[in-house]
């Protein structure tokens, strides 16, 4: 190695040994130190049980020692920390502080760990939320909207809106937002779109719990059974995630018991023991999609564009449809009843040419050139409504990644 030039980094493992070593052995005052001199912690000799509190005063100490060793030049910064980290996710471990093998909680204690992890943080390399599973990039959430969801100016403007407001406050509730139209208009690639914009592993984080309603609870016998499932599922992610995400697909097909059971995590609450005000609930349904087509047909027919829909105007009707639909649990929930539901997020129906941009979109994706007369094809195996005008896409833009699979060579 030649004067003046860094050794190559290090292993997970390597770089918290070499970082526990400054901590351990960095003085007779250290953490560790077998020298005569005595430290303020010495009350609690030898390591914590497991369990146990740490005394205040070690728990200074230790925090003062770091940050001693906090100054460290930003050289000598950068040969310690790990490679590729951060809360891109990119390579590298996932958290800062991941041991290797050999390593486990007990050789330095949680407490150690947790002070080391605030100290690590104080560099930059951890997030703003201080918690490196949760991004909140709403900036991303709204460029990727403008971008790759085609039609739906309406739901582009509430969703960032509303969860841009929810992040920058203090909540007094959870956010609840309900997704209605058809199918194919866009509510699960919204939905997924927020859980990674929000959160560094997307749907994957176990911070975003999805649950599909025919899919996890097919049976109305074993409701109670459900109810009891349901609320230990979400106690438990919000015990472990400060600020999760929760999807519900096919809403409309939930039993009323479940969405009631539920309504407590959303309701108006002073903080208890466990604070729900920083969950999300998504909830998508096609209940309300006819009244939506409805409007978007009549500024169809009397020449408007669909632009000129107002959320005012949509927002009154869809509310009225819903409440009308009393044979359905959704909209027979204390959800609406009890006016939970922050916002009611419309998805338009799509016309021609936004067919022609999903196809755009999925060739796209999967590198492929495209022309405009294959564009033209996939929009044209699509089913439009109403019979007389064929306006809409039937099925949205559900299939058309699959229709695509017609041109590969």
């Amino acid at each position: 190695m030649g004067p003046g030039r860094l050794p190559a980094p290090l292993g997970p493992t390597g770089c918290l040994l070499l970082l526990l070593l400054l901590l351990l052995g960095g003085g007779p005052g250290a953490l560790g130190s077998r020298g005569a001199a005595r430290g303020p912690w010495d009350e609690e000799q030898g390591p914590v049980a497991e369990g146990k509190p740490w005394g205040r005063a070690r728990y200074e100490a230790v925090k003062k020692h770091l940050g001693a060793v906090g100054a460290l030049t930003e050289r000598y910064w950068q040969y310690l920390a790990l490679p590729g980290e951060g809360c891109g996710g990119g390579g590298g471990v996932s958290d800062p502080l991941e041991l290797g093998p050999g390593w486990s909680f007990p050789l330095v204690g949680q407490g150690y760990l947790e002070i080391l992890s605030t100290w690590y943080c104080s560099f930059g390399k951890c997030c703003e939320t201080g918690d490196c599973r949760v991004l909140n990039n709403v900036t991303g959430l709204e460029a990727d909207l403008n971008e790759q969801l085609h039609g739906q100016h309406l739901a582009k403007e509430v969703v960032v809106e509303a969860v841009q407001g929810f992040l920058q406050r203090k909540p007094e509730k959870a956010l609840v937002l309900s997704f209605h139209g058809w199918s194919g208009t866009g509510k699960n690639f919204v939905a997924r779109m927020v859980a990674s914009h929000l959160y560094r592993d997307g749907l994957k984080s176990e911070c975003v719990r999805v649950f599909i309603s025919l899919f996890h609870f097919p049976h109305h016998n074993y409701v109670d059974s459900y109810k009891a499932q349901l609320r230990k599922q979400i106690g438990e992610t919000v015990q472990l995630c400060k600020q999760p995400l929760f999807i519900f697909d096919e809403a409309e097909k939930l039993h009323v018991g479940l969405l009631d059971a539920i309504k407590p995590f959303m309701a108006r609450s002073d903080k208890g023991q466990v604070d729900y005000r920083r969950c999300i609930f998504l909830f998508l349904s096609n209940l309300g999609g006819n009244t939506i087509n409805e409007v978007a047909l009549d500024f169809w027919r009397a020449g408007r564009a669909r632009e000129e829909i107002s959320m005012e105007f949509l927002e009154q009707r869809l509310r009225l449809e819903l409440l009308e639909a009393a044979e359905n649990g959704y909209a027979r929930s204390h959800l609406l009843q009890e006016n939970l539901i922050d916002f009611f997020v419309p998805f338009l129906p799509l016309e021609y040419h936004h067919v022609k941009l999903c196809a755009r979109d999925a060739f796209l994706a999967r590198g492929l050139p495209y022309t405009e007369a294959a564009l033209d094809e996939v929009a044209r195996m699509m089913v439009f409504v109403p019979k007389e005008e064929k306006l809409f896409s039937a099925q949205g833009c559900k299939s058309v990644s699959q229709r695509i699979s017609y041109f590969l060579p």
